[in-house]
This record gives structure tokens, C-alpha cells and sequence, in this order.
């Protein structure tokens, strides 16, 4: 298409064409063919020059824009790509940006009779109006809001995005698909310059809303838990085989859709082999995430000990033993270790006589903990670690691997140190020997290949506590030192 002057009117210019580009003569001179005319191909000086899209074109752009775009891992095979792709497009009802509705439960809000919670509106600045009527028409159109004859009213509070937007503080869409029961939306008003509006979905800020929120998706949800978990609106679906993996995909994309829950294609992350979840991104090697901490310079300076820990990980990503699901009905091993930097433990259990981790934990550090003697480290590694894994251990014989002399360094010290060991009494309960029977020097190492054959001691706190530990030695192949004592 070119602009060119109008035959009618010279100051006037209207779009001509398509023309097709036959030679570029110059910078912005092309030579042009002009079908249907008399002068099949002209020469034009042209400062405007824009690309002609046809009707069918822009009919396949907009088929293509209206495609469900989510985010997938971008190492699947191209075979795994359609075929997700397909899995996407057939749910396309359900990843969508706008909020949906839901018919499964609803919440009721709770307040002592004859009370009226009536506040005056906050005073808002000229420039902040245009976007709180924006927000309001938009909640209108979607069916959040209603207008309200309510004589309840809360103000409202806009608050920044990172972006430099506006948002309502109450506008926390992933809250807003719960319908209200009809005599507690009155409660839920609000006022704005525009009016007096009230809430026909849920909407953030209110008690117990979370707990509401929870419930729905436990609800919908409550089939599929052997694979899937949700905390809010945060969803996780994991399986060990591709083929097993559409098919989670697919049943908990079916109860979304049947639910009217809708899920935001943006936020969507698909077939990934590493996620982050809550906030958590599995980790491991002090020295690499030292290399990332906020306030380090942007110039990475690759040192020995960094490359150290790189090859560290690389080994046991690609080595066994690897992770296994818990088996409730099974006794947990716990084998803890410290070190100069951090503190690390290994959650497993013993299938078929052979030992498999469920869970690796570790933590850095502190500067003041750096400076703990090496018992105490031990002995803050045990407490740690048995608070960490308290929900698998709670209620359960378990065995505690360690070096024993933080358990008997435990029992005797105090303050600090005491308050570790009464920390821990709700863990150990066992009918066995109550005489502590032997020590060895050497530490598990965490991560390392977890020891076959144990030796089980048994050892009974000097404090008043009538519960006794249960705990294994690994006996040394370099250095046997068993000391009995009674």
C-alpha cells in the first residue's frame, strides 16, 4: 500500500494499491507494478510505505491469536509438543485471563446481630479517579460487582502494581470466583466517586476467605490427590511417564472446567522437570547460590570451589540413588550431618533391603551459627532436621542416624542448647533397651550413598523425660571405637 497524493485534493492522501515491489531503486525510491492501470509500472518516490495484509491473512492472524498460548518445557520432543498442544486447545474454556464462577460452594460472612460496619470513603487524589472508575466498570462487566443499595460500606484503597498501574487492594481476582450467599453480599459494599457497589463473588481482604478458597479446591480437587496438590490457586500435577502425565493433565483440566474455574494461560507452566512452587526452587551448593546473592557484583568470579560444587551437583543428578514416593506403612530412617557452612539431612526408608531417600533438606549457616563448636553443629543439624521432617515423623518409630555425641552433648547442656532437646521429646518414643550403648566417630556425609547395614542403639535421655531415642551407628571400616558404657 502507498500513500499517495489525493486527484481530487493535493493536501489530501489516501492509500493506493497493493502494488507489487518490482526494484528498489534508491533509499526510498521503488519502482512499482500497478495492476488495472494504464502504466503497468511506475516509479515512486515513497516515505510511507505499509505491507498489505489480505482478509484471508488477517482471518488466519486472528485464528492464530485466539490459539491458547501456555508455557512448555522447551525440551520436549516435537512429537510431546502437538500432542500437549492438542491437550491445551481441547480445554481452551478453561485457561482463560478473565475470572469464572463457580456453583460448588459458597461463603457466608459471620457478624453479630444488629452490628453495621459503615465507613466513610478515603479521600482520593483527582489523578487516582479515572482508574478506580476503570476497575469498576471492568468488575461490572465481568459480573464481580453490582450496584448496591447496602447501608453497609468499607472504603477502598488503591494501591500500586509494580508496573506503575493502579489496583483495587480488595482486587485479588484469585478469590473472585466464589458466589457469595445473597443476604451477606450487602456486607461486602463499597463505595467510589461513581457509586455505591457491592460484591457478588468473593473478593480478597475478607476473614476466613483463604480458608473458603482452600476448601473449593480440596473439593474439586479431592478425586485427584494422589498426583496433584493445591495450596489456593497455586496447582501442581506430577507423574513419572509422559503418557501418565496427559492423562493427570486432562482429569484435573476436566474438574477445572466443571468446576468454572478458570486457570490464567500466563501463569501456566507445563511438563516441566523443575518447578518452582511457593516460592521454592529445589537447590543445593552453597557456593553457586553465594555466586547469585543480592549485593554480590554482576561479574561472576568462577573460583575452584565454585566449580567444586557445580561438578558436586552434576554427580548427583546423574547418579543413585534417586528420590522414591514415602511409604507410610514403613519405618523412616533420618541421617543427619553438619558442616563448616551448612546442615544437611536425608529422609529414607529400606524397601527390599535396600536403602532409597524420599527426601534431601539443607540449609546454610548463619554467621553466628558458623561459630558454634563442631557438637553443637551436630546437635543443631539433629534438632533441625526432625522439626523439618516433623510431618513424616510425628507418631512414628523412626531411626535417627548420627554421631551420638550431640545427643549426649544435648541432654546435658542448657539454656539454648536445653530448649533443642525439649524441642525434640515429642519424637522419640521406643520399648527398647533403655541404655545407651555405644558410640562411633565417623559422620554420615549428606548426600553421599546412604550405609546398608545398620547397627540400632538405643540411648535414654538423663532428663526427666521417660521416652527414650532410637537411633543407628554405622560402625567405621577405618576406625572401630566402641566404648560401652552403663
Amino acid at each position: 500500500m502507498v500513500l499517495v497524493p489525493n486527484s481530487a485534493c493535493k493536501f489530501l492522501a489516501t492509500w493506493q494499491g497493493p502494488f507489487t515491489i518490482v526494484e528498489k531503486v534508491g533509499p526510498v525510491t521503488y519502482r512499482l507494478r500497478q495492476p488495472g492501470k494504464r502504466q503497468t509500472e511506475q516509479i515512486y518516490h515513497i516515505n510511507l510505505l505499509k505491507r498489505w495484509i489480505s482478509t484471508q491473512d488477517q482471518l488466519a492472524a486472528l485464528a492464530r491469536a485466539e490459539a491458547v498460548v501456555v508455557d512448555m518445557n522447551p525440551h520436549l520432543s516435537p512429537v510431546q509438543k502437538t500432542e500437549l498442544q492438542h491437550l491445551v486447545d481441547q480445554f481452551s474454556d478453561v485457561f482463560s485471563t478473565s475470572p469464572g464462577q463457580t456453583n460448588v460452594i459458597q461463603h457466608e460472612i459471620r457478624t453479630p446481630p444488629g452490628v453495621t460496619v459503615r465507613q466513610r470513603p478515603y479521600r482520593v487524589p483527582e489523578a487516582r479517579l479515572q482508574a478506580i472508575e476503570e476497575e469498576v466498570q471492568q468488575m461490572l462487566k465481568l459480573g464481580v460487582i453490582e450496584p448496591s443499595r447496602s447501608l453497609w460500606s468499607s472504603p477502598i484503597v488503591m494501591v500500586p502494581k509494580p508496573d506503575g498501574t493502579l489496583r483495587f487492594c480488595n482486587d485479588f481476582r484469585r478469590l473472585n470466583k466464589v458466589p457469595l450467599a445473597k443476604d451477606v453480599k450487602e456486607k461486602t459494599a463499597f463505595s467510589t466517586p461513581s457509586g455505591h457497589w457491592q460484591y457478588q463473588t468473593l473478593p480478597f481482604g475478607l476473614h476466613g476467605a483463604p480458608a473458603t478458597f482452600q476448601r473449593l479446591m480440596d473439593v474439586v480437587l479431592r478425586p485427584h490427590q494422589s498426583y496433584e496438590a493445591a495450596y489456593l490457586d497455586d496447582v501442581v500435577i506430577h507423574s513419572e511417564r509422559w503418557e501418565e502425565h496427559l492423562s493427570h493433565l486432562w482429569r484435573v483440566l476436566t474438574e477445572l472446567l466443571r468446576a468454572g474455574l478458570p486457570a490464567n494461560p500466563r501463569k501456566c507452566h507445563l511438563a516441566l522437570l523443575e518447578a518452582k512452587y511457593l516460592g521454592y526452587q529445589v537447590g543445593r551448593a552453597s557456593p553457586l547460590t553465594d555466586l547469585t546473592r543480592k549485593g554480590q557484583p554482576e561479574k561472576v568470579v568462577w573460583t575452584a570451589e565454585a566449580e567444586e560444587a557445580f561438578q558436586r551437583v552434576k554427580k548427583a543428578l546423574t547418579s543413585e540413588p534417586v528420590l522414591r514416593a514415602p511409604d507410610f506403612n514403613r519405618p523412616f530412617l533420618v541421617q543427619t550431618d553438619a558442616s563448616d557452612t551448612g546442615l544437611g539431612a536425608v529422609l529414607s526408608q529400606v524397601t527390599d533391603g535396600e536403602e532409597h531417600p524420599v527426601i534431601y533438606i539443607s540449609r546454610k549457616l548463619t554467621k553466628p551459627e558458623r561459630n558454634y563448636l563442631a557438637v553443637e553443629k551436630e546437635a543443631l543439624a539433629v534438632k533441625w532436621a526432625v522439626l523439618e521432617l516433623r510431618y513424616y515423623l510425628l507418631g512414628r518409630s523412626f531411626t535417627l542416624i548420627t554421631d551420638n555425641a550431640p545427643l549426649q552433648w544435648m541432654a546435658k547442656a542448657k539454656e539454648t542448647n536445653a530448649r533443642w532437646f525439649l524441642a525434640l521429646q515429642d519424637f522419640h518414643f521406643d520399648d527398647q533397651d533403655n541404655a545407651w550403648r555405644g558410640e562411633c566417630d565417623e559422620r554420615p556425609e549428606y548426600a553421599s550413598a546412604l550405609p546398608g547395614k545398620q547397627t540400632h542403639r538405643t540411648w535414654q535421655s538423663s532428663s526427666r523425660a521417660d521416652r527414650t531415642w532410637l537411633f543407628a551407628i554405622r560402625p567405621s571400616p577405618y576406625k572401630r571405637r566402641l566404648t560401652e558404657r552403663r
